[in-house]
């Protein structure tokens, strides 16, 4: 018997690590239009704000037709799936983020973005990087301490 409950113990203790270690975030964005942000799965739900076009929200969950996101501020609401795509947004979350040729430190500025500037995210990030896309069409690396959506 005492075989067994450690046994179980292994096991759920291992199942606890793999589960907490597989966890991958998920990222999407608001579409080209404005969408409204309710307080439960349903347009019956009271509306708690407006999100704007291209912002980038945290799936939490996803149940049918709506899913829970977190933005950029940590607060949870429920929107429509339809109303999300899968292109990669980011919000600079510095006073202002310096968008380098290269990612290095060292790498000279392509351009500086203020805080709350959308950028589009151009290739996953690497290390401490990711390539960035201004919506002028100017690209560059920026640190992934500097921008939220990741």
């Amino acid at each position: 018997m005492r075989l067994i409950s450690r046994l179980s113990i292994l096991v759920l203790l291992g199942l606890g690590s793999v589960s907490t270690s597989s966890f991958a975030l998920e990222f999407r964005s608001v579409g080209a239009t404005p969408i409204i942000m309710y307080d439960a799965p349903s347009a019956r739900g009271m509306k708690i704000y407006v999100a704007p076009a291209g912002m980038p929200v945290e799936i939490i969950l996803t149940s049918g037709a709506w899913c829970r996101v977190r933005d950029m501020n940590g607060d949870l609401s429920w929107v429509e799936a339809k109303d999300l795509i899968p292109r990669r947004n980011l919000i600079v979350k510095t006073a202002t983020a310096r968008i380098r040729v290269a990612p290095e430190e060292s790498a000279s500025m392509v351009f500086s973005a203020d805080k709350n500037v959308l950028l589009e995210m151009a290739e996953p990030a690497i290390g401490a990087w990711v390539k960035v896309k201004h919506r002028d069409g100017q690209t560059g690396f920026v640190r992934t301490s500097e921008v939220w959506g990741l």
